[in-house]
């Protein structure tokens, strides 16, 4: 196996909800969710019982044929969002891979193919094809496979007059993420995100909200622009909707997808019957008026734990970061985040790191209060030894 990935110790055997087992049965408590993806938890019953009933009838037939679970799935993701069209894939990196063609293709039909150029922000997190790490623009992602791909724009996260100022006659369209996952788990204001909107509107340039890790309730609301009020042009998903199966999909309006006629694009698996079958499960779950209000109250009371945390720890916290249960805890350079991620897995709790000196919390939006105090003592007990 190629040698990219940086792993653990542990070895998971199988998974109850939100604990992982490992090979010698010892239980950890998961506060990683696979990066945000397994929203539900592990083995959730219902997306247990959906991938065996999908199972033992289709799996996959390519989209040379009608496949309804996709027109029911979109159906739902529209009626839960802004958008009007929707197309299915496999991952983040290829929905966003989908939203910069879309993006390109809308101005081409319009009559001004020079409008081809994205503005991104620092700090991104868009996925690891050529184009995904063009567009995030850090340098650890980028070494040894120059020529980075043209047409995208950094500028610094935010500052306003710099974004401004990066919008010319060239400009296609401006990539966000409404809470950047990899880049520290720092959240745009809403005032930015509205205030976004309008600049694009202005230029007449599209807005595309990168929702890959934030979406999917993880904030508390179905997507994270949601709590600003407004609404992109276009959205990308993964990660949640397939609650840990390969499941992304672009959003967008009727108007942003205008220039995507018949060939323009296209997925091998994308929207087969399995995922689709996940996805509509998964989507009995969380769009319950009932399950908004559990993730809501679980995630006020995760932040009001991080608050009386950093309080008890002011000289090692520096900083409170992220929404929902999408949380950052930005230590002081002589905590080394990743050493407190070991630490914590030798307690038998499972956490991530982000940029930023950040140990990121993703635990599975079922999570209960009981769960958070277990996780909240172990990271008080190694902060405290930090």
């Amino acid at each position: 196996m190629l040698p990219p990935y940086p792993r653990s110790g542990v070895t998971p055997a199988r998974g109850e909800g939100v604990y992982l087992i490992d090979e010698q049965d010892r239980r950890y408590l998961d506060f990683t969710s696979g990066i945000a993806v397994n929203a539900l938890g592990h083995a959730h019953p219902h997306l247990v019982r959906a991938v065996q009933d999908q199972a033992s009838k289709l799996w996959h037939v390519s989209n040379l044929f009608n496949i309804p679970g996709q027109e029911q799935l979109a159906s739902r993701i529209c009626g839960a969002s802004f958008a009007e069209y929707v197309f299915f894939c496999n991952s983040g990196a290829e929905a966003l891979e989908a939203a910069i063609k879309m993006a390109r293709r809308y101005h081409f039909v319009k009559g001004n193919p020079e409008r081809n150029r994205i503005i991104t922000f620092t700090g991104a997190f868009h996925g690891r094809t050529l184009a995904t790490i063009a567009a995030g623009g850090q340098e650890k992602y980028l070494e040894g496979f120059e020529p980075r791909l043209p047409g995208f724009d950094q500028v610094a996260f935010g500052d306003h007059e710099a974004l401004k100022q990066a919008i010319t006659h060239e400009t296609a369209a401006v990539l966000i993420e409404p809470v950047q996952g990899e880049g520290g788990v720092r959240a745009v204001p809403s005032f930015c995100l509205t205030g976004l909107r309008e600049l694009c509107d202005e230029h007449g340039i599209l807005l595309i909200a990168d929702e890959v890790q934030c979406g999917i309730m993880r904030t508390g609301k179905f997507l994270a622009h949601q709590h600003a009020g407004m609404a992109p042009d276009i959205a990308t998903i993964a990660k949640g909707i397939g609650g840990g199966f390969p499941l992304g999909a672009c959003l967008a309006t009727k108007e942003a997808a205008s220039g995507m006629a018949f060939g323009s694009h296209g997925s091998t698996f994308g929207g087969n019957p399995l995922a689709m079958a996940v996805g509509n499960a998964l989507l009995d779950v969380v769009l319950d008026p009932s399950f908004f209000e559990h993730v809501d109250h679980v995630a006020t009371y995760l932040e009001d734990g991080l608050k009386k945390l950093a309080l008890r720890h002011q000289e090692k916290i520096i900083e409170l970061r992220g929404a929902g249960l999408m949380r950052g805890i930005k230590l002081a350079d002589h905590v080394v985040a990743r050493d407190v991620l070991h630490a914590c897995a030798e307690e038998s709790l499972l956490v991530c790191t982000a940029a930023d000196n950040v140990l990121r919390l993703l635990p599975p939006l079922i999570i209960e209060p009981s769960h958070v105090d277990e996780a909240l003592h172990v990271i008080d007990g190694v902060i405290a030894r930090a």
